[in-house]
């Protein structure tokens, strides 16, 4: 193997990163892209990632750059792997109702960004999933980055398995049937925390209990 086309080593920008032509710099940077690119923290795209990025926060998560197309999103400071799903009421274009709310729960093939490789089991790869809802339905004030507009629902991936083998989507009737943990920003790492020592007593029926 080519050395030379190993996985890049991607560093943390500050943002006054500058376009460069003939070695020189140009008026514009990365924050202006930034500004360009991801002020619609309302879109799916956007929200999405927005969502992991306050997760993140909450669990006081190293931050350096979001890895993409990873098996799972996040890993905790013990090792548990999480994966986060993203939703809302309301989208950034015009709309007849509020959205009906459902979230992505695939099992699928892992991929390594380092080796480029896919695993051969197909399976959902977290310990964890965090369903992120972005719950305010009033529009004219609708604000992701009021973290009181949130609701975190988490559930142990062996229930998904258990209840859900082979399911692709599930709507939010169907998973709070399936009595996820409840947490808003500020509880999700304890939540996590609870949700592992229960899965150590191998009591899932008590999970929601405590």
């Amino acid at each position: 193997m080519n050395d030379d086309l190993n996985a890049l080593n991607v560093t943390r920008k500050t943002g006054h990163e500058y376009l460069i032509q003939k070695g020189n710099p140009l008026e514009n940077n990365v924050i202006e892209f930034w500004q360009w690119a991801c002020s619609d923290l309302a879109s799916n795209t956007m929200r999405g990632i927005f969502a992991e990025y306050i997760v993140a926060c909450d669990l006081k998560i190293d931050m350096g750059i979001k890895p993409e197309w990873n098996a799972y999103d996040l890993i905790t400071k013990s090792g548990i792997k999480l994966e986060m799903k993203s939703a809302a009421y309301l989208q950034t274009w015009k709309q007849h109702k509020l959205s009906n709310i459902s979230f992505d729960i695939s099992p699928t093939k892992g991929w390594d960004a380092s080796t480029n490789i896919y695993s051969n089991e197909i399976k959902r790869q977290a310990d964890i999933y965090i369903f992120c809802l972005l719950k305010h339905q009033d529009k004219p004030t609708l604000n992701p980055l009021d973290l009181d507009q949130w609701i975190f629902y988490l559930l142990p991936t062996i229930t998904l398995n258990e209840k859900k083998p082979n399911q692709q989507k599930i709507s939010l009737s169907a998973l709070l049937k399936l009595n996820p943990m409840v947490a808003t920003f500020g509880e999700i790492s304890t939540t996590i925390e609870k949700i592992v020592y229960f899965i150590k007593l191998n009591k899932f029926d008590e999970i929601n209990r405590a």
